[in-house]
């Protein structure tokens, strides 16, 4: 059964339709059950002790149970379900011994049992279940189908809950505001006047690295209400009228967004938008804007005070997750009021000449505008550095600074700046000895990025012609125009837990074979090696909560995760698979340690192959499976793992913090992580020349490859292909033109006797001045 696009807009309806979270429930299990043809259908929430599921609303079971029936976490199917955090189905419930049965609800009918968990970031949030009269085995796709609904669910949820919060900090907000107001009163009277920040220099958090030197842009206030005079003694009755009809028109758009988001990315990707739906209809919004109006004040001056007071709200809350959601009110206070006075909201940004853009924030409707040729760099007062504007700039290559505080008070339109993108500070009309200092160095950064650009489209190889492969590192979709970009020969590291991260819950199959076969295809028949999830140490999942442990790095963590949640590894590898049609993949698996964990990983891939084949799909039969070697014992182990796979990756990144027992993440052992130790180098000669005498592939991924020290000596030892962050592979190939094989495999025997990391370094930093002078 499909849970598509349709039932996305009809559950989106339903926000429109309802007035209140429990009827907005009511609504959806109704629909729910009919949509999967079930007898019931139920939803609990945890009341607000963080232990208690509440039956909340029903379809099929007796209203009368309704806000009655309570289990705490862990009690009854429902509670296993919640404390499971998987989904639980069962055939004839009453037998099992963890059934709790409940005389109002009347379940004794019922002869199946699907419980799935709501969950916000890492909390449970409450449980949506099915059950039926005649027995029944629901399938893979129909637990699918309802994960994304309760994907839905828990958002709508979590909104509605939301705008209840952002009410009561308003509350709150108001005394705080008449506490503040009485303090600015004593102060003035005592005569004392604040300290004036410094006007020239500013400084901020770096988003995106670089330097910029050119006039201020001021993006408008945030709202666009500049222009609009507070007038009073209005119609009363037009205002209404008029603001009835743009709530109208962007809950239409808003819809229409969603539709749009599901169709092009997924419907995970669309649900952001059920908070501006939740917004638009919840009953304190709209009534406070009428309130305004009734007061004889315009639509447009209500709509800028109680989204003002509404952003307020939100930028005072402690929780980052909530404090990003006064985005989400600016978007919605643009649109609305771009159909209150009949503008169109899609307006884009103007600039005369080349500029750095000033803003309080930066919406992504506002980069989705931007001529990205006119913007040199910007500035903004508030945002968060994975923030999605920010990300996007990013990928267009926009050095950017945010948190800068006071940047509207102190930059004026046309203030000549100087962005130091590198540093994260910001000249204002700086002294011309400044700007020719900054001059110099971008004509230098000019010179060498012109250098390197040649470069791009060139293969990588040595002055005596070897070939070398260089490949990119990625994580997220808008990494593959970075990695064309700066020349990158397809993938060689495509770390896939950041999709996971990115969602409130494990990504579907179909979602997951979208997502590599577009990364696939865009790099036209070059190869993409995706590894599979590796979450534990210090990555984690908002809806998976790893245990605590003392040594998370060290723990449950990576293909050992996936080992024991082999449905979700499965899932995931069935979408690699199938992607395999669209182009060359390679299937890689993290943190193996043993002959036994590479076995079970084959297996899975076997079944996964049987799935597949039994449901009729296409799939890639001939994928290249390798594992990467990154702890000691699979160092130790790959002369017998050649056996089993095709190819190794050298992880080095945790390679030689794990074999020198020293965590490159904390400063009091930081000295001792050097990938030049003598220790380091020979096991990657190892399993190098292990690899390869077998005929096996070998590859390195991490940082080393992107350091000319340690290069030379990768390459010496005989290493052909590196996986790295694009924007390094133009320098490495220039700097692969100046030297020879031989001479890379003569100074790597030279090393090969040394006993210290310093005389290593030493000898290398000299070669590499002769190096640099060949070239």
């Amino acid at each position: 059964m499909k849970i598509g696009v349709t039932t996305l807009e009809d559950i989106s309806a339903l926000i429109l339709q309802s007035h209140d979270l429990d009827e907005t429930l009511r609504n959806i299990v109704n629909l729910v059950a009919r949509r999967m043809h079930t007898d019931v259908c139920s939803i609990y929430l945890l009341d607000a002790d963080h232990q208690t599921l509440r039956l909340r609303a029903s379809r099929g079971l007796s209203r009368k149970a309704v806000g009655k029936v309570t289990l705490r976490i862990g009690e009854g199917l429902t509670g296993m379900a919640a404390q499971k955090r998987h989904a639980i189905a069962i055939e004839e419930p009453q037998e099992h011994p963890s059934y709790r049965y409940f005389k109002e609800t009347g379940e004794e009918r019922f002869h199946s049992f699907l419980g799935i968990p709501l969950f916000e970031h890492k909390d449970p949030l409450g449980v949506i279940v099915l059950q039926t009269k005649d027995p029944r085995q629901f399938s893979k796709e129909e637990i699918s189908a309802l994960s994304t609904i309760a994907f839905q669910i828990t958002s709508i949820v979590v909104n509605a809950r939301l705008l209840d919060t952002v009410r009561q900090h308003q509350e709150e907000s108001q005394r705080v505001s008449q506490a503040l107001a009485q303090a600015q009163q004593n102060f003035a009277a005592s005569g004392k006047t604040p300290i004036a920040l410094p006007r020239d220099i500013l400084s901020g958090i770096v988003a995106y690295p670089g330097v910029a030197i050119g006039p201020a842009a001021i993006l408008e206030e945030r709202l666009g209400f500049g222009d609009f005079l507070h007038e009073e003694n209005v119609d009363i009755k037009s205002e209404l009228k008029k603001l009835e009809s743009a709530l109208e028109k962007t809950c239409i758009q808003t819809l229409f967004l969603e539709k749009r988001v599901a169709e092009r990315l997924s419907v995970n990707d669309a649900a952001i938008f059920h908070t501006h739906l939740m917004i638009l209809e919840d009953r304190s919004f709209i009534k406070k804007l009428q309130d305004e109006i009734n007061n004889r004040h315009s639509a447009a001056y209500a709509l800028e005070k109680t989204v003002a007071d509404y952003i307020e709200a939100f930028q005072k809350m402690e929780d980052p997750y909530l404090r990003e959601r006064a985005a989400d009110m600016e978007d919605i206070g643009r649109r609305i009021l771009a159909n209150l006075i009949g503008k169109d909201s899609d307006h884009a940004l103007h600039l005369k000449r080349p500029s750095i853009l000033v803003a309080r924030q930066i919406l992504p409707s506002d980069m989705a505008a931007l001529d990205n040729k006119q913007i040199l760099a910007i500035i903004t007062e508030v945002g968060e550095k994975n923030a999605h504007a920010l990300i996007m700039a990013k990928s267009m290559g926009i050095p950017a600074i945010f948190a800068v505080s006071g940047a509207l008070k102190h930059i004026a339109p046309d203030d000549s700046l100087i962005v130091d993108a590198n540093t994260g500070r910001i000249y204002i009309n700086p002294l011309e000895t400044i700007r020719d200092e900054y001059r110099r160095l971008q004509q230098d950064q000019t010179r060498e990025q012109s250098r390197l650009e040649v470069y791009r489209d060139q293969p990588a190889m040595t002055a005596d012609g070897v070939r070398i492969t260089l490949r990119a590192n990625i994580g997220l979709i808008s990494d593959i125009s970075v990695a064309k970009r700066f020349g990158a020969e397809g993938v060689g590291l495509y770390r896939t837990e950041f999709p996971y991260m990115a969602r409130g819950d494990f990504p579907s199959r179909n979602d997951q074979y979208e997502l590599y076969s577009r990364v696939v295809e865009e790099f036209d028949g070059q190869p993409v090696t995706i590894r599979t999830l590796d979450i534990g140490g210090d990555k984690g999942l908002p809806y998976f909560s790893p245990p605590k442990e003392d040594n998370p790095f060290m723990g449950w963590r990576s293909v050992r995760v996936s080992l024991d949640n082999r449905d979700i590894f499965r899932t995931q590898i069935e979408a690699i698979l199938m992607a395999g049609c669209h182009g060359p993949v390679k299937l890689l698996f993290p943190m193996i340690s043993s002959m036994d964990e590479t076995r079970a990983c084959l297996e899975v891939i076997e079944e996964a192959k049987q799935t597949l084949t039994k449901e009729g799909l296409n799939y890639s039969h001939n994928v290249p499976v390798g594992v990467m070697v990154e702890v000691p014992a699979a160092v130790r182990m790959v002369p017998r793992l050649v056996k089993l796979v095709d190819f190794f990756a050298l992880g080095t990144n945790d390679l030689v913090q794990y074999l020198l027992a020293a965590d490159r993440n904390n400063p009091l052992v930081s000295k001792y992580y050097d990938p030049l130790h003598p220790a380091v180098l020979q096991v990657l000669y190892e399993v190098t020349d292990t690899a390869l005498s077998m005929g096996k592939g070998v590859s390195l991924c991490g940082e080393m490859a992107t350091d000319p020290l340690t290069l030379l000596l990768l390459i010496g030892m005989g290493l052909r292909e590196f996986s790295m962050p694009a924007p390094f592979i133009p320098r490495t190939k220039a700097f692969l033109k100046g030297v020879s094989m031989e001479m890379a495999c003569r100074r790597y025997t030279e090393i090969h006797s040394m006993d210290s990391s310093k005389q290593i370094r030493k000898h290398l930093a000299e070669i590499l001045e002769e190096v640099e002078l060949g070239y």
